[in-house]
């Protein structure tokens, strides 16, 4: 469902990603781990088109769509929910959500996601900004999911979240694979957390990927050691 091949990415002269390849399956979930620096949001910003690539290639399903501006690759199936979540603190819950129905053709949001979210449907009428982190993850993640996507991209969704809030985080999203069968890839730096929803996890280091794993033969010890300062 998302293959990428040899993503080559820079800044002005300086090489941030060198050579990143890797594919995820349809309903797949696949955690890319790493410290800060290390080019997990510079990855996910190329994915989404909001950084262009030097060179490689990014299909989504049979869609080529490494050309392509970030909304086209919307229309092909890709969802971003970027890192510090980027919700509008001054439009309610429903009008945040709304904004991910700009090209849809029915502007209601669906029934199910009030339902995998039940405390956005609670707050619904109130304004962005006076949600809690975990409320706002939720919030973001509900607008990346009303385009119905294909592949869902998370940028470090538990930065600043409290434990039990993760959790809860983690529980939606496997619902979300559930229901929807799409393939989820996240960003992270929280184990425990790519434990519960990843089927595979990957290492980021200086712009290449340095480690590969079934979540079954994951050697936790091993991967703390990638992500410890």
């Amino acid at each position: 469902m998302l293959n990428v091949t040899d993503l080559h990415v820079s800044y002005g002269q300086s090489e941030a990603l060198h050579g990143i390849s890797f594919a995820a399956e349809k309903n797949e979930a696949v955690a890319i781990m790493g410290r800060n620096g290390m080019g997990k949001t510079t990855l996910f910003k190329s994915l989404m088109g909001i950084l262009p690539s030097k060179a490689g290639k990014i299909v989504v399903g049979e869609n080529d769509v490494t050309g392509d501006e970030s909304f086209k690759r919307v229309a092909k199936g890709i969802a971003y929910v970027p890192q510090g979540r980027m919700i509008f603190p001054t439009l309610t819950v429903e009008e945040n959500i709304k904004t991910g129905l700009e090209n849809a053709k029915v502007k209601t949001v669906p029934e199910d996601i009030y339902a995998l979210f039940p405390v956005l449907w609670e707050m619904r009428g109130r304004k962005g900004g006076n949600l809690s982190g975990g409320q706002q993850q939720q919030l973001a993640i509900a607008r990346a999911l009303v385009t119905n996507p294909k592949v869902l991209l998370l940028d470090e969704p538990t930065e600043g979240i409290q434990p039990s809030i993760i959790k809860d985080i983690a529980k939606a999203l496997n619902e979300i694979r559930k229901l929807r069968e799409i393939t989820v890839v996240v960003s992270e730096q929280v184990l425990s957390f790519a434990m519960d929803v990843a089927d595979r996890l990957f290492v980021i280091e200086g712009g290449r990927l340095v480690h590969e794993s079934a979540r079954a033969q994951t050697d936790e010890a091993h991967i703390k050691q990638f992500l410890s300062v």
